[in-house]
């Protein structure tokens, strides 16, 4: 008989006690596996196995019940997401993260004074000459003129209008920056799986909640790329060094064919910078802090601040050199950073989302 091993990762467990059903589990599973379905179907049975998922759970009938929701589809051991089951995923990162939120830490939205976005508040106010008609509030109209003349012979007046204030949402423009280098899974530590949740997450609630706004995502390594927003649950780490300035270059050459008043880059990452192209191709040097790396990163954190382009960066850990960099990023470039653990990443993206997104200008 032959025996087979396979290294056991103890993010596994953590993962099981870290979601409260099935679905919420094979969604993390299918982040780690890169989007392949039939990865996260051969985790499952394997904990199964194991005892970490209950003996009664049929997984063959949850399977089928993904494939007539039309989530997966494929023949066995072909099976793949479908574009249904792309904006699924989306939609399962966003309420897991934001059911890890505290009460508050998302408010409406608003600028504390009246503006002329769309977006509609609970709150009303007199008519005034020249409001628009359809910003009446129909109910609380008719309830003031019942009070002032009776139900007998309801006659309605200006003086009984009421109309919604409308809250100031200015468009803003986007780029989530995802660090894929070794080190985002370097120790057996899993960075990447967590960022690709709040990445998810962030999209769905921008795309549902933020129409008129954009949302680029790039990947960085080596060298920098853009990705489709479908294409954020199969992203994978490679071998590859931090190339930042390469990411920060190309984010910039996507907000510039922007014409949305406000920009904005975020940042996840692990890791300091360990590469910058010269003259002379990749330059590398993945020891230590080099002095030409670190200055070439940090001009490019300049020109973004010189653009008007504050970045937000999360650094998925403490290492106090790594900090040390980061904060001399955000002084080049007069923007903010956090440090916190892959379970607390997606507060701090959603709270600061929310900061920008009502601050016209926050140079």
């Amino acid at each position: 008989m032959k025996w087979f091993y396979e290294q056991w990762n103890s993010w596994v467990e953590q993962a099981l006690r870290a979601v409260s059903d099935l679905m919420e589990l094979f969604n993390l599973l299918l982040l780690k596996a890169g989007g392949n379905p039939e990865q996260a179907f051969e985790w499952m049975k394997y904990l199964q196995e194991q005892g970490y998922i209950n003996s009664d759970i049929d997984l063959d009938k949850f399977r089928r019940m993904l494939e007539e929701e039309k989530l997966i589809a494929g023949a066995a051991g072909q099976r793949s997401l479908t574009p249904r089951g792309e904006r699924w995923i989306r939609e399962q990162s966003f309420n897991h993260i934001f059911s890890k939120m505290k009460k508050g830490d998302l408010g409406n939205h608003s600028t504390g004074r009246e503006g002329s976005g769309e977006e509609r508040l609970p709150e009303t106010r007199p008519f005034r000459f020249g409001d628009s008609v359809s910003r009446i509030d129909v109910y609380g109209s008719l309830h003031n003129a019942v009070k002032r003349s009776g139900l007998d012979e309801i006659k309605m007046e200006e003086k009984d209008l009421r109309v919604y204030e409308n809250e100031h949402v200015s468009s803003c423009a986007t780029v989530l920056l995802i660090d894929i280098s070794h080190s985002m899974i370097l120790y057996g530590e899993d960075r990447i799986t967590p960022a690709k949740q709040v990445a998810l997450a962030l999209t769905e609630f921008i795309l549902s909640r933020y129409p008129k706004d954009s949302l680029s995502v790039v990947v960085f390594g080596d060298h920098a790329r853009e990705i489709a927003i479908q294409d954020i649950p199969y992203i994978t780490v490679g071998p590859f060094h931090t190339n930042t300035k390469a990411g920060l270059q190309l984010a910039q050459s996507i907000l510039r064919k922007r014409k949305h008043p406000n920009k904005q880059i975020f940042m996840i990452t692990d890791g300091k910078p360990s590469a910058v192209y010269d003259r002379g191709g990749l330059y590398k040097n993945p020891y230590g802090f080099d002095p030409k790396i670190i200055n070439l990163t940090l001009e490019e954190a300049y020109l973004c601040r010189q653009a008007g382009i504050p970045i937000i960066t999360y650094m998925i850990t403490d290492d106090p050199f790594l900090v040390s960099f980061v904060e001399q990023l955000s002084q080049a470039n007069r923007g903010k950073a956090y440090y916190s653990s892959p379970e607390n990443l997606g507060e701090f993206l959603f709270v600061d989302y929310q900061k920008n997104k009502r601050m016209n200008n926050i140079f």
